[in-house]
């Protein structure tokens, strides 16, 4: 298998890819689904967007582009790592592609992106919102930093150690790593 590297034998065998692309796709769309359901209503979204001025429409692109890279994410962690987002079935695989080239939470940063800018395009930027998004993004760097990265390390040991050197937590690197050409 190549991770998505140049310099590397193919898998052949792309059939099974689609189980757990599948899967992760699913698990990702449940998360989306229950995010909007249950936040929006309860942090005072309403689907009226009448009032709204003119200018908050610009923020769809963010917004789009957030959920895009989110959604994508989600596609990699089934087809290249053979796994979900969801920690009771991670990816097999250490996901090296994509926007993973670029920083090592595209996932999170791309959610972000999408709910920030839905805010924007409602108008519903309150003090509630903002201490939900404080706390969250607060709970899920502590997650990132104390769970996730050490669980990581321990399942693909020196690749993911090399990995974490190389390719930034949070703020994206503007060419994407290439493992190969170190």
């Amino acid at each position: 298998m190549t991770n998505g590297q140049p310099g590397a034998l193919k898998d052949t065998n792309l059939g099974s890819h689609w189980p757990t692309a599948l899967a992760s796709l699913a698990v990702g769309t449940a998360f989306l689904a229950l995010w909007f359901w249950l936040l929006p209503p309860w942090l005072g979204f309403r689907v009226e967007a009448d009032g709204a001025l003119r200018w908050r429409w610009v923020a769809v692109i963010p917004c789009v582009l957030g959920f895009a890279v989110a959604i994508r994410c989600i596609w990699d962690f089934g087809w290249t790592g053979h796994g979900t987002p969801a920690p009771m079935a991670p990816p097999q695989k250490l996901v090296v592609v994509g926007f993973y080239r670029h920083v090592r939470n595209p996932m999170y940063l791309g959610f972000f992106v999408g709910w920030l800018s839905l805010w924007v395009i409602f108008g519903r930027a309150n003090v509630a919102a903002l201490t939900v998004v404080s706390v969250a993004v607060v709970g899920i760097a502590l997650f990132v930093r104390f769970y996730e990265e050490p669980t990581l390390g321990k399942l693909f040991g020196a690749d993911y150690g090399l990995y974490c050197r190389n390719v930034p937590r949070w703020i994206p690197r503007m060419r994407a790593w290439n493992r190969f050409t170190i």
